[in-house]
């Protein structure tokens, strides 16, 4: 129907994304001692629901769904959406969604303010080294994450064994030391794709007078990438302990995600 839109799938998709979260907590209560798919399927119900918003999307504007805030945004949580059902359909990692549905919940009903979704001039996505930019970055993004779902996995596993409490003996969650490994790993291959990405933006043409290193939004990445950077070198060379690198990976993803919009609403470059 042609009143259906696009964002009438995608908050569809927050809604079961919030019955995913509400679902979650009962995961939480029980400590994840026994299987369970009702928390993957409602996963994969918004993230179905996702795709086909950010597919109707795209067919409307005949370019990639990614031209202002709201459009980013709904592309980095259908990355970290998707990301989680892979990992979901893994022995060790099937718990992974009741970690991932209250980010996708939250940032998704701050995707949805009409103030996001504003569009100027039809933008013009031909060439392969902006495309290579976009996806670069908006991956990082859901690479960071995924990370940092890992990283409160991490913490709330290390808090059950400090307790004592007999649940993280039962629990289906990997080991802190996988969740630690898999934590390094996601961070690394954001940080590849964000240096990827910065790179590729330099290169891309401006208008005469813009400066790429004086925009607030490569200001932002930048400043983005030294963080990560520090919580790596830290980690893997100075032996920086579990529990505070996977509070610097929560904490760094966080900082992402209330900055991202007003880094964005400020660039030059980007609007």
């Amino acid at each position: 129907m042609a009143w259906f839109t696009d964002r009438h799938l995608f908050c569809l998709a927050v809604l079961f994304y919030g019955s995913a979260t509400v679902y979650s907590l009962f995961l939480w209560r029980k400590g994840f001692r026994r299987d369970d798919w009702v928390n993957y399927f409602l996963l994969a119900a918004g993230v179905a629901l996702h795709t086909g918003s950010m597919f109707k999307r795209g067919l409307t504007l005949h370019s990639c769904p990614v031209n202002n805030l709201y459009e980013a945004t709904t592309f980095l949580l259908w990355a970290l959406g998707l990301a989680s059902l892979v990992y979901g359909l893994l022995p060790k990692f099937k718990f992974i969604c009741a970690f991932a549905a209250p980010v996708l919940f939250t940032v998704g009903v701050f995707a949805l303010m009409p103030s996001l979704d504003v569009h100027g001039p039809k933008p013009e996505f031909s060439g392969a080294l902006r495309s290579l930019h976009a996806a670069t970055i908006l991956q990082a993004y859901g690479a960071f994450g995924l990370a940092a779902v890992a990283a409160m996995m991490f913490l709330a596993q290390q808090h059950d064994l400090k307790v004592h409490k007999l649940r993280a003996l039962l629990s289906f969650l990997p080991s802190i030391q996988r969740l630690e490994v898999i934590t390094t790993r996601l961070v690394i291959v954001g940080f590849v794709l964000l240096t990827v990405g910065l790179v590729a933006g330099s290169q891309l043409p401006r208008k005469d007078g813009a400066s790429y290193f004086a925009d607030a939004k490569v200001i932002w990445s930048a400043l983005l990438w030294l963080v990560y950077l520090e919580i790596l070198v830290a980690h893997k060379f100075f032996g920086r302990p579990a529990r505070r690198f996977a509070l610097g990976v929560a904490i760094a993803f966080v900082f992402l995600l209330l900055t991202f919009g007003i880094t964005n609403h400020f660039s030059v470059l980007h609007n």
